[in-house]
């Protein structure tokens, strides 16, 4: 890298167009995340729903995990207005606070499988969102800035996700889940002026002529990388112990230590958005002077210890300082991983299908995510959370042991991206 690339700084680069939209259109990509994770679990938990069934409404996050199905469609066809990202983005963001707002008057109790099938709806909606997004940060960014750019991805992503829920949780602890959604479904709205005023890539890539050429160059490209399977796999194994212990994090504290809704949101939701905020940002830093394997390796080594916080939450009991520490610790490492995390997946995308690469890496990114609930639901009632805790922990180990023996082929990487200028 540049002696200028490694002086500049996340608040310079904020004053940059470019930027401020990526900041800005990530906030709107994280505001219905935690609808259908955090949120949905803390509704159903609250209402009185059994934790296989909890479990069970995981799933509905799979859609996530499938979105490279329609990607090449949205990498194909231009919408017809705003260009080829901002215009998609624009039309998802309007069908989204509609589902938001028409979630929030659904019943868990009673009409649980109408539920089951907006929640689905939404994660469509949400996936589709994410994919032009993602698309987008591709095609804007260069490569000597991406560093800061997925600091500021993932700051507004999940500032937003954990915003959101913790807004909404304490709104409907007061005043119902309806008005908790509906706000919500207002903010969706909102983030359409973000989208007007975004600026149009300099360099947007050339569609594929044909919906199969949209289909099949994205893999071929993806492919021809070198040392790419064992991209792949570390891309499948990086957060698996993260994921698997915030599967049933809302369950976990309702449920197994007793926190109320209103504590749950200030000690545990508020604190993790600050956590989050201060976390990405110096990872973003981080990530610019250490380089990605050296980022990777140290972050993820600190999201595994960061499980045991929670262990000790669940061997002590209901104390708040002990939940606000292990939140805290926990999400500011998280977010440190994954500012690294998405400049690595950034770093293995081109811009003319960047909509399709990325949703396939960004798929099997969140896969563990989006199916950890079930198995954390089938095996915390035998094993008892403390010990759920531990096992967490240890799922980390594989991505590690990969990442260590990948050095070779993520440094080259790195040079490669660094040289790009």
């Amino acid at each position: 890298m540049t002696a200028a690339v490694k002086k500049l700084t996340l608040l310079q680069a904020l004053g940059d167009k470019r930027m401020t939209a990526v900041l800005f259109l990530s906030f709107a990509s994280g505001l219905p995340f935690n609808l259908t994770n955090f949120t949905l679990q803390a509704w159903l938990a609250s209402a009185g729903l059994s934790i296989k069934a909890i479990g069970i409404f995981s799933l509905v996050a799979l859609p996530y995990n499938i979105k490279f199905l329609w990607a090449p469609f949205l990498d194909r066809y231009l919408p017809p207005i705003l260009g080829r990202r901002r215009g998609w983005i624009l039309i998802f963001q309007g069908c989204l606070a509609i589902c938001i707002g028409t979630m929030g008057f659904s019943s868990p109790t009673k009409e649980p499988y109408a539920l089951g099938a907006i929640a689905v709806f939404l994660v469509f909606l949400s996936a589709s969102q994410d994919i032009v997004i993602d698309a987008y940060r591709v095609d804007t960014i260069p490569p000597s800035e991406r560093g800061l750019a997925a600091a500021a991805a993932a700051f507004g992503y999940r500032t937003a996700a954990m915003l959101a829920g913790a807004v909404l949780v304490y709104v409907a602890a007061s005043v119902g889940w309806q008005l908790a959604f509906l706000f919500v479904a207002g903010l969706m709205a909102a983030t359409m002026l973000a989208t007007l005023r975004a600026p149009e890539p300099d360099a947007p890539g050339h569609p594929p002529r044909t919906l199969t050429d949209a289909v099949w160059h994205p893999l071929r490209a993806l492919l021809k990388e070198k040392g790419i399977w064992g991209f792949l796999a570390l891309v499948l194994l990086y957060k698996v112990g993260d994921a698997l212990a915030l599967s049933l994090y809302s369950t976990f504290m309702i449920r197994g230590v007793g926190f109320s809704l209103h504590e749950l949101s200030i000690a545990g939701k508020v604190n993790m958005t600050i956590s989050t905020m201060i976390g990405v940002a110096f990872g973003g830093w981080v990530y610019l002077r250490w380089g990605t394997f050296r980022s990777l390796l140290v972050f993820g080594i600190g999201q595994a210890l960061t499980n045991l916080l929670y262990m000790w939450l669940a061997l002590a009991g209901k104390k708040l300082w002990l939940l606000a520490l292990a939140t805290s610790l926990d999400t500011m490492i998280g977010g440190m991983g994954q500012a690294a995390f998405v400049a690595f997946l950034v770093s293995l995308c081109s811009s003319d299908f960047s909509a399709t690469q990325y949703a396939l890496l960004s798929a099997l990114a969140v896969l563990p995510r989006n199916v950890t609930g079930a198995i954390a639901g089938a095996i915390v009632p035998v094993i008892g959370w403390a010990n759920f805790f531990i096992v967490t922990c240890l799922s980390a180990v594989p991505g590690l042991i990969l990442l260590l023996i990948l050095r070779g082929p993520l440094n080259e990487l790195g040079a490669r991206e660094a040289a790009k200028g």
